[in-house]
């Protein structure tokens, strides 16, 4: 049309706006990626899972992920210093309750042929899927910081600044995929904090870690690890990023931050140190980037789409990272989102109503991430029951994979609500004092 700029302007070059450009420029749409960073920059959420793969595919990027030699991820492990001889009451766990591990190859996922993804360098990863959207297409425009959005007139504004003046675009409609930024949430004011998960993190890089120094076998030494801390509420990720590089975070409830006093050096290895043979494991490695905070993990929004905008990945919603779904609810959701803006654009119409399927199969994936994720932390180490036992496994991997996003709710997942509740209800259960301290509210948040 000769009155915009683009038929779609896309606020973020992350995985969520790369994805969305590849899907819309491919069929043909005119986007706009505008990207107030540089590329290739620094990201936390290293760890992809396998319902990223039939994206990646669809885009046609998945031979440029194989070719850039990430770290293969088979499977996840947790573990925990909890004693062995906690009662497991008709679960059956191999290992007690100290280690738990699962396999992706263990269930066949549609769209997915092989049994693994990957552990990536955000700053290479999100790099290949940005110059992938400009291959197919798309403007990618580095460096520029939108400063608002102006819906007063049919076709929406982006208002940026260029050295020292203002300037502006207009699109048919606009996408907002700026992560954590939640760039529309905050101007519209449509922001709510989660009233439960107020996660922060402190991480850095090692070279060098043993990585098997916890794992019950040193096959799985490249999966994924959840260390559980005997701290309310905290845990470590371990996640390869090289053949000898490993990023390490703690993960807690912010006021355990806050309440510390410390500072963030300071309160990782106070965390770590917890868990005495993972710190052993860390101080013989070598430390290779600073240490950096993540906060703000929680939140939702009162509404995800609009009149001529709408939002995907983390500028919709976003939990906590426990089961590494971040760069998966990304991509997905912009693959979702594009089918219902492809037939918009196809329509002339790009009114609310025209985002219902998206927006319908966003709320069903992060109510059982939502559930999931609440449910884990209240189960604390007594999730890894659920992992073990044949009766639960395939469905917990079901939800590990990612793929939440058609159907009801998950078999396991009614069963570890059950089981929760009635550990709960009975302070005299064999389980009760095992249980975490984090509960989520009978209703959360929408989006």
């Amino acid at each position: 049309m000769s009155d915009v700029d683009f038929d779609i302007a896309i606020i973020g070059g992350g995985p969520a706006g790369s994805t969305m450009a590849s899907y819309l420029s491919q069929a043909g749409l005119s986007c706009g990626v505008f990207e107030s960073a540089i590329f290739p920059r620094e990201h936390v959420g290293e760890s992809l899972i396998p319902a990223t793969t039939p994206v990646l595919s669809d885009i046609g990027a998945l031979p440029k992920i194989e070719a850039a030699g990430f770290p293969r991820k088979y499977g996840a492990a947790w573990t925990s210093a909890i004693d062995s001889k906690i009662p497991t009451l008709g679960f059956e766990v191999s290992h007690g309750f100290g280690t738990a591990e699962i396999d992706f190859s263990e269930r066949d996922q549609a769209g997915v042929n092989q049994d693994y993804t990957y552990h990536v360098d955000r700053g290479l990863y999100d790099l290949i899927l940005l110059q992938h959207a400009e291959s197919l297409g798309a403007k990618v425009y580095e460096g520029i910081r939108v400063r608002r959005v102006d819906f007063s007139e049919p076709e929406p504004k982006l208002v940026f600044s260029m050295g020292r003046r203002e300037t502006d675009i207009r699109a048919r409609m606009v996408i907002d995929a700026s992560g954590r930024n939640t760039f529309l949430g905050r101007q519209l004011k449509l922001k709510v904090s989660d009233p439960v998960f107020n996660q922060y993190a402190v991480h850095t890089w090692f070279d060098g870690l043993d990585r098997g120094a916890l794992s019950v076998s040193k096959e799985q030494s490249d999966y994924i690890f959840v260390h559980f801390l005997p701290i309310t509420d905290t845990w470590v990720w371990q996640i390869p990023i090289t053949d000898t590089v490993t990023s390490i975070g703690v993960v807690t409830q912010k006021k355990h931050f806050s309440e510390s006093g410390s500072d963030w050096e300071t309160f990782f290895w106070r965390c770590v140190e917890s868990r005495p043979e993972l710190a052993e494991a860390l101080r013989a490695s070598k430390q290779v980037r600073p240490f950096k905070p993540e906060g703000d993990y929680s939140y939702a929004m009162r509404e995800i789409c609009g009149d001529g905008w709408l939002m995907i990945g983390d500028a919709a919603r976003f939990v906590d990272p426990i089961f590494s779904s971040g760069v998966s609810v990304a991509m997905n959701s912009a693959r979702i989102a594009s089918y219902d803006i492809l037939a918009a654009a196809e329509r002339g119409d790009f009114t609310k109503p025209s985002f219902a399927n998206y927006e319908g199969k966003l709320r069903n994936a992060v109510s059982n991430w939502y559930e999931f994720i609440s449910i884990y932390y209240r189960l604390n180490i007594l999730f890894t029951a659920f992992v073990a036992d044949p009766r639960y496994r395939l469905d917990v991997l079901k939800m590990l994979q990612g793929d939440v996003y058609d159907g009801g709710e998950p078999v396991a997942l009614t069963k570890m609500r059950e089981i929760t509740r009635q550990v709960e209800e009975n302070p005299d259960h064999l389980w009760h004092k095992h249980l975490g301290t984090l509960r989520a509210p009978s209703a959360a948040p929408q989006f």
